[in-house]
């Protein structure tokens, strides 16, 4: 099965206190424990009249990175779509927003007492 289309990915992860979802080409495990590797960032369309103001501070934060590591615990969601959309940054405390946070500790010592 061939396909004429160049495989793109979205993104969806936690980095502060906001949830981002960025468009890439590549998307792989990483050799360093506990990281995925996200490469060649596809951004929406630079000739249109409309900004988007959400991708833009998307596109300034990843300015010059050709490779990011992402933490595995941080990702929610990956999925193969048909072509990239523009990226967001939504802020987990907006009024309506349906992400919830999710436990950022997945590594314990099963040793330790739980207190």
């Amino acid at each position: 099965m061939s396909k004429t289309n160049t495989t793109i990915y979205k993104i969806t992860f936690l980095q502060n206190d906001n949830v981002l979802e960025m468009y890439a080409k590549n998307v792989a495990e990483s050799d360093m424990f506990g990281f995925i590797v996200v490469e060649n960032l596809v951004f929406g369309e630079t000739t249109s009249l409309v900004v988007d103001p959400a991708e833009e501070r998307l596109k300034e934060q990843f300015k010059g990175i050709k490779r990011t590591y992402i933490p595995m615990h941080t990702v929610l969601r990956i999925d193969e779509v048909e072509k990239a959309a523009s990226g967001k940054i939504i802020a987990r405390s907006q009024p309506g927003s349906k992400v919830s946070a999710l436990s950022s500790n997945i590594y314990f010592d099963p040793n330790q007492e739980k207190k």
